[in-house]
């Protein structure tokens, strides 16, 4: 996809590094169009380095090929990051005085506008006019976020979280695709061709479109007491990531969230658990439904045999300590497996955050797993100190048993991994489909 970034002169230009980062790890071809003003916060040097292409500035270079109505006429998404209310007032008013106001007067595709600014400049009339005018008129402005503004003031008119505008972006584009279109790379491979995991050339917006998937994400908690609980160290962040994704790819997605610590992306169904026992008896109802169950949640082995229905106190044990009685929770993966039809229906990935240990090396534990579970696709990833759970990083091995090879993804940001997954899973279900006929 031809991504057009326009950054305009605000200090949160420098998180739209982070987000040309995104379109760039997932394959699109993005060319950055700064204003004078957002130069003089990030140079030159710094976009080109990251985007890999030339940095357009000025309608006066290159004139022959008049940047000025080619760029806008031939991008499939125009994302301005961060629009100041100077930017979104041009816009509103037509004025085209510098290259990126002159783009988004030519641009046909979707246009996303990401503001940032004081709160004061957010909650003027003029400002809440102008954000009324452009969303009128088909383009998509991303909600400001709360919180610290540049110096010592606080409230809303922070810049988004790159990931943020990034979902909201790809969402534009899926929102404007028609009615089973996949990518908007068109001469890209088409599904099932082998497009190498961690690359989302073959598929993108709409290529879901007419699937549930459900995902399982976040880390369970078993009662001790009213208080306590025995629990891990899942954030619930890639799960989160695979839902984002899906739904952008437009599936129909059904969360099962399990503690998570970031809010559920737009657009999907949340179903939320506390307990191993719910997490299974709630993704057993949604996988009825389902056409591909993810299971990114890192459920509890096991749970205490009894929980308290008051709080343990110290007071009771006095220098005995506690002990507790443990009983193994059910293994959702396998009743999953079990449960489903002859034709191998839903789909379904499991997911091994493992450790080496003097037994073997993390692989040789997650491949016995993977026979153990008998999932058609198994994620691995090896966890510690350090490693996988809430980091906005991951690594990650994707088993299958179609493919003897195994496909590593990463280092890369959680939504890389989460496209590099969703890419096998649409193989998969492209094969199925072949197999079916």
């Amino acid at each position: 996809m031809r991504v057009v970034l326009g950054v305009s002169g605000g200090i949160a230009a420098y998180k739209a590094c982070s987000l040309l980062r995104r379109f760039t790890e997932t394959g699109h071809e993005v060319t950055v169009v700064p204003t004078a003003a957002a130069l003089r916060f990030v140079g030159e040097p710094t976009w080109a380095a990251l985007s890999g292409r030339p940095v357009h500035t000025d309608v006066w270079a290159e004139v022959h090929q008049v940047p000025h109505v080619r760029l806008g006429q031939h991008a499939d998404l125009v994302v301005v990051a961060p629009a100041t209310a100077d930017v979104l007032a041009k816009a509103v008013a037509g004025i085209a005085d510098d290259l990126l106001t002159s783009t988004l007067l030519t641009a046909r595709c979707p246009v996303v506008f990401a503001p940032a600014m004081h709160t004061e400049m957010w909650e003027h009339p003029a400002t809440r006019a102008n954000v009324a005018t452009l969303r009128r008129r088909g383009a998509h402005v991303v909600e400001p976020a709360e919180g610290r503004l540049t110096g010592a003031d606080s409230g809303k008119g922070r810049f988004p979280e790159p990931e943020v505008v990034y979902a909201a972006a790809l969402a534009a584009v899926a929102a404007s695709a028609p009615e089973g279109a996949g990518s908007p790379d068109s001469a890209d491979p088409a599904p099932g061709a082998g497009a190498p995991a961690g690359s989302s050339a073959a598929y993108g917006p709409g290529s879901l479109r007419g699937r549930t998937v459900v995902v399982s994400a976040g880390g369970t908690r078993e009662p001790i007491d009213p208080v306590r609980y025995l629990g891990n160290r899942s954030s619930g962040k890639q799960g989160l990531a695979i839902a984002q994704v899906a739904a952008l790819r437009g599936a129909r997605v059904v969360l099962v969230a399990a503690n998570v610590v970031l809010p559920a992306p737009a657009g999907v169904t949340v179903v939320p658990v506390e307990t191993t026992l719910e997490l299974k008896h709630a993704v057993d109802a949604a996988a009825r439904e389902a056409d591909v169950v993810v299971m990114a949640a890192a459920p509890a082995d096991f749970r205490p045999a009894e929980a308290s229905a008051s709080k343990i106190k110290k007071s009771e044990h006095p220098g005995a300590g506690l002990r507790l009685e443990l009983v193994e929770n059910p293994d959702i993966v396998k009743g999953l497996v079990a449960a489903r039809d002859g034709a191998r229906h839903p789909l379904i990935v499991s997911f091994a955050a493992e450790t080496g240990d003097a037994t073997g090396s993390v692989m040789d534990h997650a491949r016995a797993k993977f026979a153990r579970k008998g999932s058609d696709l198994q994620v691995v990833n090896e966890v510690g100190p350090g490693l996988a759970f809430g980091r906005d990083e991951n690594t990650v091995h994707l088993l299958r048993r179609d493919v003897p090879e195994v496909a590593t993804v990463g280092p890369a940001g959680k939504d890389v991994v989460a496209a590099a997954v969703l890419d096998v899973v649409e193989e998969l279900l492209a094969g199925a489909a072949t197999l079916a006929r």
